[in-house]
């Protein structure tokens, strides 16, 4: 008992101490910003002491059930503190040297600043772009090692309890699966980027056989240092279009999809969701954990406005009022469900069986 209250002590204490590392990094850059490039500083809407206070609660719930299920064996306590801590230290003063560019792609408005040497036939044209108006956009090395840390500051410490919302769902759908080897069963994670999402999906699920897509060589490569260094069953990274995933018919039995919907336009967001459920073998389950839309909270419609005005993100309008539900049935999904936790919303969608005559 008396160990387990020192675990859950030091995981408050460490969120803690990231969210205020990720409020005191955003402040300062705000003010670096203003006064050695004001043009490029957005014209944001103030947020309410009401709202700054619910996200804070929001936060306090999605840390508690980030707890909870840790201890109730959804995946190891362990991973609740697993983050390459030395190598985002080393990485740390690169963001800051990143800033000034990534200012001046805000203030003239430069979206397609990418690699020269991308063989731009390689990608669809609404890929080449600078999203978040990051160096390269998703095209380089510089740009992969640099993702993670960025997104932890942008969410003060909560990306990986936000990603963690596909786990418990994932073991529930992989129940229809009881009777088989778990060494026989295939997770696929699309846009898996640097393979955050895959690490804890290993963690809770270390005899599943794992794959990821994605577009990138570079994220793909920095997935293969994440997930391939140890002594776990080898994941497979495979470099495709999501819109045309390279696998056989009713081939999984479940795919997630993390952080990738809001960044597509509406015809490619359907085709990934039609492609997700031609792979999944009947019984599968698809899990879809994106931002929050404007449906769910009128009140983090501020947020959400100004989450468009600071960063890049071509199709983020049209996917908080986008339907992804309906999209889901269309598919051919059933029994599709949704929650919200602080910034990210989950999406739960089944491949039902055939039934028998």
């Amino acid at each position: 008992m008396a160990q387990s209250y020192l675990t859950k002590f030091a995981y408050q204490t460490l969120q803690t101490s990231k969210g205020l590392a990720g409020l005191a990094h955003k402040g300062i850059s705000s003010k670096l910003m203003e006064i050695l490039a004001p043009s490029a500083v957005p014209n944001l809407e103030p947020l309410s002491r009401e709202l700054l206070l619910e996200l804070r609660r929001s936060v306090e719930a999605l840390e508690k059930l980030d707890w909870l299920e840790a201890e109730e064996g959804i995946y190891p306590k362990a991973q609740l503190f697993e983050a390459p801590w030395l190598e985002w230290i080393g990485r740390y003063p690169l963001v800051w040297l990143d800033l000034p560019s990534t200012w001046e792609r805000r203030k003239s408005n430069t979206v397609h600043d990418i690699p020269e040497e991308i063989d731009k036939d390689q990608y669809p044209s609404y890929y080449l772009q600078n999203f978040h108006h990051q160096t390269d956009g998703y095209l380089s090395d510089h740009s992969a090692g640099l993702y993670d840390l960025q997104v932890e500051i942008l969410f003060n410490g909560t990306a990986d309890a936000m990603r963690r919302r596909v786990l418990a769902p994932l073991k529930e759908g992989l129940e229809n699966f009881r009777l088989r080897k778990t060494s026989c069963l295939k997770i696929l994670d699309i846009g898996t980027g640097t393979g955050r999402t895959l690490k804890q999906i290993r963690r809770a699920n270390p005899k599943v056989e794992l794959l990821g897509i994605d577009l990138s060589s570079a994220y793909l490569r920095q997935a293969n240092r994440t997930l391939n260094s140890g002594n776990y069953p080898l994941t497979q990274l495979i470099r495709g279009n999501a819109e045309q995933l390279p696998f056989s018919n009713e081939s999984m039995q479940a795919v997630t999809c993390v952080y990738l919907l809001h960044e597509l336009p509406k015809k490619a967001r359907q085709n990934v969701l039609n492609e997700c459920w031609r792979v999944i073998e009947p019984g599968g389950v698809l899990i879809i954990a994106d931002s929050i839309q404007m449906e769910d909270s009128p009140n983090y419609n501020v947020v959400l406005n100004n989450f468009e005005k600071v960063f890049h993100e071509p199709y983020y309008r049209d996917y908080i009022n986008d339907d992804i539900e309906t999209r889901l049935y269309e598919s051919g999904f059933e029994n599709v469900t949704n929650k919200s936790f602080f910034m990210t919303k989950v999406w739960i969608a089944q491949k039902c069986q055939i039934q028998d005559d």
